[in-house]
């Protein structure tokens, strides 16, 4: 299967690195250096350190894109790899389209930039700020230009999935933002897609900005406190 799918991604113009087990995927993955990966697709079932705990050990380090693979789609393993900070999964056997799909989403998240829409949706009352202009949310900011976020003046790293996701609630502050319009907007799911990568995606943005940041609106969704 690993060789195939290299194979297949090939095809559609990607290089492809490959690991037979997640100590030695890891060993590559830190050996290349920052910027050296621009996604990882993990298989769950990894030898000697599985997926998840790869993800994790990955996490420690990079925000690099992770793409989660699984076969059991409605298990445990889904949640847990999206807890250990992976972006998206996919289920197998999957096709060669949907993964590429999936990789294709994951890459222009990781290469995402606002629009000056956003910023003018977000600024909420009196004029709309100039592109790029911080977001401020009580001590949370955003800097839409550089795509950086701090509280109360600290840094705080977030994965292209995270960061993209904190910009749609930015956009529509105190808007309630249901699951499915999450999903079309940040995975690019239509409405088949499973909402629990936006429920373990929010719980990360909490521990990560606050609890209190993002309220959930029970039967509904989510929506960013002003």
């Amino acid at each position: 299967m690993r060789r195939s799918f290299a194979v297949a991604l090939e095809r559609y113009g990607y290089e492809v690195t490959v690991a037979a087990d997640g100590l030695t995927g890891l060993e590559i993955f830190r050996g290349a250096g920052d910027g050296g990966f621009d996604l990882l697709i993990l298989d769950v079932m990894l030898p000697g350190l599985d997926g998840i705990g790869l993800c994790r050990r990955v996490r420690e380090s990079s925000l690099v894109p992770v793409l989660m693979m699984s076969a059991r789609g409605d298990g445990l393993d889904v949640v847990a790899g999206l807890e250990a900070g992976a972006d998206d999964y996919v289920v197998k056997p999957v096709d060669t389209y949907v993964l590429v799909a999936r990789i294709r989403s994951l890459l222009r998240r990781a290469t995402y930039a606002p629009p000056a829409a956003q910023a003018e949706r977000a600024a909420g009352e009196g004029p709309p700020p100039s592109e790029g202009q911080p977001l401020v949310f009580g001590d949370l900011t955003i800097d839409t230009g550089g795509l950086e976020v701090s509280v109360s003046g600290s840094p705080v790293a977030l994965t292209p999935t995270e960061l993209k996701l904190l910009l749609e609630f930015a956009a529509r502050p105190g808007i309630v933002l249901e699951r499915h319009t999450l999903l079309r907007n940040v995975w690019e799911y239509g409405w088949d897609g499973d909402s629990r990568v936006v429920d373990l995606c929010v719980q990360r943005l909490r521990r990560k900005l606050g609890r209190e940041r993002i309220e959930t609106v029970r039967g509904f969704g989510y929506k960013l406190r002003r």
